[in-house]
């Protein structure tokens, strides 16, 4: 069993090797990285730091969807909570967005309590990366778009953590105060 900052250390640097060369939506393409480093530190600060399974998970939420990695690999690095929030964080990508969609919003009620932590983190990191200084009408639809979908997504995981919750309505608000 790695020690907490072990497990964490450990999920940072597998993530940046298995996302190396992936850039994300918004702001200007930059490092996928970027979004990974955003949802990590959103649960350590919701947390206080008491939860290193969960950060890790923040680490690696997109690991079995992104790239080649197995759950069973995961529960074999790090331990078999975090293998299973990231699991709980997969969408399956061999269907078309629009269902992918409507299923995080059906299943977000069903989520562990930590598999709804990072889904809200994400959600903020994502809402955020869409925020432009004077953004064109293509990207105010998309910002548009993807608030009132994460919106509905994160009406199923809120109540497990207030600070998160709060996180994510700024975030909304600052978004719609650019539509």
């Amino acid at each position: 069993m790695l020690t907490p900052i072990r497990l964490v250390s450990e999920a940072a640097e597998l993530a940046a090797h298995r996302h190396n060369g992936m850039a994300r939506k918004g702001r200007g393409n930059e490092p996928y990285i970027n979004h990974l480093a955003e949802v990590a530190n959103l649960l350590a600060t919701a947390t206080e730091g008491a939860d290193a399974e969960l950060v890790a998970a923040g680490w690696l939420h997109d690991m079995i969807e992104d790239t080649d990695t197995t759950r069973e690999e995961l529960a074999q690095r790090f331990s078999a909570r975090v293998a299973s929030l990231i699991a709980e964080c997969t969408d399956d990508m061999s269907l078309p967005k629009a269902e992918r969609r409507q299923l995080q919003v059906l299943e977000a009620p069903k989520k562990s309590p930590g598999a709804k932590l990072i889904k809200i983190a994400d959600k903020i990191s994502n809402t955020e990366a869409r925020i432009q200084t004077d953004p064109s009408a293509e990207e105010r639809d998309d910002l548009a778009d993807y608030i009132g979908w994460a919106t509905q997504v994160v009406a199923g995981c809120r109540g497990g953590n207030a600070w998160l919750d709060e996180k994510f309505d700024d975030a909304v608000k600052a978004a719609r105060s650019l539509l």
